[in-house]
């Protein structure tokens, strides 16, 4: 059944390329500056992830930039020509982005006043996101409305979560989301904090454990406490170059929830990579309501 609108979103989804071609979902590419050179993120189409995290650990610091107002027009235009667009966004607290997006749609709005252009911010980003979007494009090919397709999106998007932890704290201190003290301090004693997407649509600290070992185990608990219905669940693994450790940790989930579905393990794309670091790992879910 063709729809009358546009299903879209955008890399910071880390939707893999094969399934938004499958799904013939358009995706905005998100931009990252490495050495000096832009890129734009391909969601794992060139296979270049482990390349970006081997120059982070040789001590490349890559950025990430907004992109500006004109190059969602450059997006959205063609689409508002022919049809309606929904556009899902990752978290509005992340970046002010949104901002820019929201110019598109004014701009875009009273250039073709007779269509509809509606912004879901998700609060979330990465693999939360992911599955928000596989949640939301399963009812678009049912054919529901844009409304309908919004709702379930504004209705669920508390229940997708991320809990992940990292391999070196420095990387968060880069990004201002511990101290240099703490992460001296958190390297020394070999504390790794255990982080969750909350409910404000950031990344919050949620409790510290000492050693990998015991993160990568705490995760899989909290998984467990939070994850509904599993049996209906491929929960996505997600990594910064740390396959053997995600490996494990699809095994320990297995074990743990024996009635999952299954685990999807694929590596962190570049935008997000830079804020997060080599070595980060994330497990992400749908399950009961975010409680931080």
């Amino acid at each position: 059944m063709e729809q009358t609108y546009v299903f879209m979103t955008d890399s910071d989804s880390d939707l893999l390329y094969s399934i938004a071609e499958e799904k013939q979902i358009p995706v905005v590419r998100m931009p990252y500056i490495l050495e000096g050179k832009e890129y734009f993120d391909d969601n794992g189409r060139a296979g270049s992830e482990k390349a970006f995290f081997d120059r982070m650990r040789a001590g490349a610091a890559p950025t990430t930039s907004m992109l500006p107002t004109e190059t969602y027009l450059e997006y959205f235009e063609p689409i508002l020509k022919e049809k309606d667009l929904l556009f899902v966004a990752f978290s509005s607290q992340m970046s002010n982005t949104i901002q820019n997006i929201y110019e598109a749609r004014k701009e875009l709005l009273a250039k073709y006043p007779g269509r509809k252009f509606t912004v879901v911010d998700t609060m979330s980003i990465s693999g939360p996101q992911s599955l928000l979007i596989l949640g939301a494009h399963a009812l678009y090919e049912q054919g529901k409305s844009m409304d309908e397709v919004e709702k379930w999106l504004m209705d669920n998007r508390m229940r997708a979560h991320a809990w992940l932890t990292v391999e070196d704290l420095k990387y968060l201190r880069r990004g201002g989301r511990i101290s240099s003290t703490s992460a001296i301090f958190g390297s020394m004693l070999n504390i790794k904090p255990i982080l969750v997407l909350g409910k404000g649509g950031k990344i919050d600290a949620a409790e510290k454990v000492q050693g990998r070992k015991n993160a990568l185990r705490t995760i899989v608990e909290r998984t467990a406490e939070n994850i509904e219905h599993p049996e209906e669940q491929t929960i996505i693994l997600l990594h910064a170059d740390a396959l053997e450790e995600a490996q494990r940790m699809a095994e320990m989930l297995k074990q743990k929830i024996p009635t999952l579905k299954d685990v999807r393990i694929q590596m962190i794309g570049p935008v997000i990579g830079a804020h997060c670091g080599p070595g980060t790992l994330a497990c992400c879910f749908m399950g009961k309501e975010r409680a931080i």
